[in-house]
């Protein structure tokens, strides 16, 4: 008689029914829709108007500069959060762990939209606005894996790419949310009302979206698979006595680093594409092409809503041809689109520029939708929150975080985005080798990887040779 999958629940539960499954996606994609609304609000006011507010002294490109390094060291925190939010999260689980995430953004959020400008205290301006993000960074560093495991772990092999991709709509929810507020703010205020006051609004606006993600996210349940799995420790530890267990991300790093290096390969092309055509466009419109604010918003914005629409449909796809045909697809595509992109937005027009943007983010839609069941099907349960935050956040130092800043750098010392186009094709080219050296994982029973990734459903003489490997 087979033994019953994690995935089914706890020994003697009832599967979870669809509509436990629907309350929980539901939770993880308002969840991050919040956390990701925050995050991209300051990447966008980074672009638009912190370096009017937080650095008055210096040239408009060198204050953009100067804000983006702001936004870039918010990517510095995220490893450490990952390391913390992993650690507890497969210790004590993924839902306390995301209630947690989510109140650190909304607080730091809102405070940001409360600290004075460099005209009233200095120095000390900036400095609050950079500690503000680092709080940031360590949030988002943990929120990312917790929520698209509470999914992953939920849902059945057979669809989770298209249930585990809404998650992943939270960011482009996220940014839309994000862009149209401060769109809506561009609108109705002069240029001068909106640095003075008007960009603080949108980050004021967190507290109540906090209270409405808290909300939701108290209501769901914690991973059955998770339960039974600390359930199978504490019933080990029981047996052979109160040895010390190890770290899980010690485990991991032990038994996944193979896959934890695959995620981070995976990441750098849809990391650094998605920074440089939703943030990095916005700068190069106003500083570079003298675009006004809302063409630029706006183009992001309509770009924004196709993504949200495209991923579940190919985390769907993923299901059926597989993690990694799809993700290929959007490497490739974000490597050859990156080419004709700042040709399109170099003709000023609104609908070259739309264009430009819509086809970019749906080719990083391809890799975005596949990579929460892919990297959640690298690892084993104990350690998967870990692997999975690790694999994807430290990346993101490399990718990410300075992709605005290098793409800004890049510009000002050469004139035009041909090195940001070498640049985009280059960390495409590193995806698409990370990705090909991967196993193909789609439909893999997450209550049977062993550490080091393998399967755990074979034959005895299958799982000797596992073991003696």
């Amino acid at each position: 008689m087979p033994t019953p999958s994690a995935e089914a629940g706890p020994p003697g539960a009832a599967p979870p029914g669809p509509r436990a499954l629907h309350k929980v996606v539901a939770a993880s994609l308002i969840g991050t829709t919040v956390e990701w609304y925050d995050y991209f609000l300051y990447g966008s006011a980074a672009a638009l108007v912190f370096g009017k507010v937080f650095f008055p002294e210096s040239d408009p490109l060198t204050g953009t500069l100067l804000s983006f390094l702001t936004y870039a060291i918010g990517f510095a925190a995220r490893p450490l959060g990952a390391l913390v939010f992993g650690h507890y999260g497969d210790r004590v689980g993924r839902k306390k762990l995301l209630v947690v995430s989510l109140l650190m953004m909304g607080g730091a959020t809102t405070l940001i939209g409360c600290v004075p400008g460099y005209a009233s205290i200095g120095v000390a301006a900036p400095v609050l606005l950079t500690l503000l993000r680092l709080v940031q960074g360590f949030a988002l560093g943990g929120e990312w894996g917790g929520a698209v495991l509470l999914v992953s772990e939920h849902g059945d092999a057979r669809r989770r790419g298209f249930w585990a991709s809404w998650p992943q709509s939270g960011a482009p929810a996220g940014n839309l949310l994000a862009v149209g507020v401060l769109s809506l703010m561009t609108t109705l205020l002069s240029d001068e009302a909106f640095t003075a006051w008007g960009w603080r609004i949108p980050f004021l606006l967190s507290a109540v979206l906090v209270g409405v993600g808290m909300w939701i996210r108290l209501a769901v349940d914690e991973s059955p698979l998770f339960k039974e799995a600390l359930a199978r420790a504490e019933a080990r530890k029981a047996e052979q006595g109160a040895a010390a267990e190890q770290p899980p991300v010690l485990a991991v790093i032990r038994h996944h680093w193979r896959d934890i290096l695959v995620a981070m390969g995976a990441r750098m092309s849809e990391n650094i594409s998605y920074y440089v055509i939703t943030t990095f466009v916005l700068a190069y419109c106003v500083d570079h092409l003298d675009l006004d604010k809302q063409t630029a918003l706006n183009a992001v914005l309509i770009g924004s809503a196709v993504q949200f629409l495209l991923i579940p449909v190919f985390g769907a796809l993923s299901d059926r041809i597989g993690r990694k045909p799809v993700y290929l697809a959007g490497a490739v595509g974000v490597g050859a689109w990156t080419w004709p992109f700042f040709e399109l937005v170099d003709t000023r027009s609104f609908p070259a520029l739309v264009l430009a943007v819509t086809v970019g983010l749906v080719f990083h839609s391809a890799m975005y939708a596949p990579q929460a069941a892919f990297f959640s099907e690298l690892f084993a349960t104990r350690m998967r929150y870990s692997g999975a935050s690790l694999g994807a956040q430290f990346s993101s130092v490399a990718a990410g975080a300075p992709a605005p800043l290098i793409a800004t750098a890049l510009l000002a010392s050469y004139g035009d985005a041909t090195p940001v186009s070498v640049y985009m094709t280059l960390a495409a080219l590193l995806t698409i080798v990370a990705v090909l050296a991967a196993r193909e994982t789609r439909g893999r029973d997450l209550a049977r990887i062993e550490e080091g990734g393998r399967d755990d459903a074979r034959t005895s003489r299958g799982k000797k040779a596992v073991r003696s490997g």
